[in-house]
């Protein structure tokens, strides 16, 4: 296979955005815009990708070189258009010879598989293969003007466009591919004679239409190479991101009787079999497995919920959770990296926070893992079949033994040995009449002038 190379475009200001945030590091599914351009550059197979950054967002280029190491970034500055950008990605190309894609920051739904077909150029007997889409309301996108044997002679801005160019609606996403050097040496001739004085990376396909060189183009849904530019636009596509997860969850048989109150993450996984009820938020990290059950307003992130689990309604599942098979976690129940062995149960109104609770154990209400004290995390383990009573608070580091019983109201500092009864409450005491005295008391004095 042809070495393959990406070109990411992520200098824009995004201004229409109005966030202090980088426009290409907004979210959709719970991922940066720019993360997964990049997830789809390394899915392709791209053994280098560079992208192309602007000096007003920092935050981008220190993004980037986190991800992706030193020399993946190039910088565009001053910002003179979509072919000036891919040039400043020469240098950091040097030396790399094959396929270079170009794609864009901005397009979150753009996955590999649209991208693919591009990389087929030489199958087909192309030099250039650009990306295209038949518009609903070609508007001001650029209009692919192809020849009678259906080759792309070029490609013409909307502003650039004749009234009979207009009425095209093949239109160009931006995305293109084509030999690396070939690349450079057409984006060398472009000229910035246009409304916007700007170098179009679009003038390529005419510059190669005159060489005689052959280009071609593969065609895409609209809502795949969806941009966005404005805080409506990153909603759009939100909206069009959770509905096509949805709907290869409930074709895999997950269950969802209100699906579009269900909120997805990138890589939420969820097997066949999985019920899950109306108003659930899976952030990043969640994987339920198969015959699970999500109740109501339930948040998992980070978390794993095994076979036969219940969870919810309303709960919270934070990150290092791991609900064991027919564990139950209830209503108002916060977990955060516990492990609830299988058939555990901790119903009610609970925290449980840095520990593990053993197979077939009781958590009973208003049960919290004391797990900070300010500066440390301490852990919490409960063995097999105890039983917590409610409103226990156990002050971790702390053990309670297999089959243990902790009374109600405990305050338990001590760990405690297997079929051991813990109590740590203070003694009862009793004063016969004295709310009777107490109110009598407080009456006279609200009597008094």
């Amino acid at each position: 296979m042809t070495r393959r190379a990406a070109v990411i475009l992520a200098a824009g200001q995004g201004t229409r955005m109005k966030s202090t945030t980088p426009k290409v590091l907004h979210k959709v599914g719970g991922r940066a815009m720019l993360d997964r351009a990049i997830d789809a550059a390394l899915e392709l197979g791209c053994e280098r990708i560079v992208v192309v950054v602007g000096a007003h967002s920092p935050q981008v280029g220190a993004h980037v070189i986190k991800r992706l190491g030193e020399g993946s970034t190039a910088l565009q500055d001053p910002p003179l258009g979509t072919g000036h950008a891919v040039l400043a990605a020469k240098g950091a190309l040097e030396g790399f010879t094959g396929d270079v894609v170009v794609t864009y920051a901005d397009c979150p739904l753009l996955d590999a598989a649209a991208i693919e077909p591009l990389f087929d150029l030489h199958d087909t007997g192309a030099d250039l293969a650009v990306l295209g889409f038949e518009a609903s309301d070609p508007g001001a996108y650029g209009r692919l003007i192809l020849g009678e044997d259906g080759a792309l002679r070029r490609i013409v801005e909307a502003k650039e466009a004749s009234e009979e160019e207009l009425a095209v609606t093949a239109c160009n996403s931006g995305v293109l591919a084509a030999d690396a050097g070939l690349l450079f040496e057409l984006l060398a001739e472009v000229r910035a004679d246009n409304a916007k004085g700007e170098y179009y990376l679009t003038d390529v396909a005419a510059l190669a239409a005159a060489r005689g060189l052959a280009a071609v183009t593969t065609f895409a849904p609209e809502s795949a190479v969806m941009g966005v530019n404005s805080q409506g636009e990153l909603a759009a596509a939100e909206a069009a991101f959770q509905a096509h997860k949805r709907r290869i969850l409930m074709a895999d048989g997950v269950s969802m009787s209100a699906p579009e109150t269900v909120h997805l993450s990138w890589d939420t996984e969820i097997a066949g079999g999985v019920v899950i009820e109306p108003y659930v938020v899976f952030g990043p990290g969640a994987r339920v497995e198969a015959g699970a059950q999500i109740r109501a307003f339930s948040h998992i992130e980070g978390a794993v919920v095994r076979p036969g689990a219940i969870v919810g309604p309303y709960a919270r599942l934070r990150p290092g959770a791991d609900i064991g098979p027919g564990a139950h976690v209830g209503n108002f129940v916060e977990v955060k990296n516990v492990t609830l062995g299988a058939g555990a149960k901790a119903n009610h109104l609970s925290y449980l926070g840095d520990g593990a609770v053993g197979a077939g154990a009781n958590i009973g209400a208003g049960t919290i893992f004391c797990n900070y004290d300010g500066f440390d995390k301490a852990r919490t383990e409960i063995g097999e079949g105890a039983f917590i009573g409610s409103n226990t608070l156990l002050v971790a580091p702390i053990t309670v033994g297999d089959r243990a019983i902790t009374g109600t109201g405990s305050v338990i500092t001590q760990n405690v040995e297997a079929d051991a009864l813990a109590l740590g409450r203070a003694r009862q005491t009793v004063k016969p009449g004295w709310a009777k005295a107490f109110r009598a008391l407080k009456a006279s004095g609200k009597a008094k002038p």
